[in-house]
């Protein structure tokens, strides 16, 4: 399996930005070939962390373009900084 995780700092509004991302992102992450899970944190004080998990390296790099496309077309001014990416093999689990 492969992870990816986003921390986007900045978040103007996190509930808007929670309620665009469970209406609008998930469906769309849900539909990447090896999708196997996916959530999205308020952390507080304007940090918002996501975590994707794909079965495979090409998942987690489409959902990746995907989330730069979403971001860009509908969360863009509640996520105005871009966020800190990092992604890899997923080596264990609880």
């Amino acid at each position: 399996m492969y992870a990816v995780v986003r921390r986007y700092e900045g978040v103007t509004d996190p509930a808007e930005a929670g309620r665009r991302v469970d209406e609008g992102f998930v469906p769309v992450l849900r539909r990447v070939p090896g999708f196997v899970a996916y959530y999205w944190v308020d952390a507080g004080d304007g940090v918002m962390v996501s975590t994707s998990v794909f079965e495979d390296e090409a998942g987690a790099e489409e959902s990746v373009r995907r989330a730069a496309d979403f971001v860009r077309d509908h969360l863009a001014s509640l996520l105005p900084d871009p966020p800190q990416v990092t992604a890899g093999r997923v080596v264990a689990t609880g």
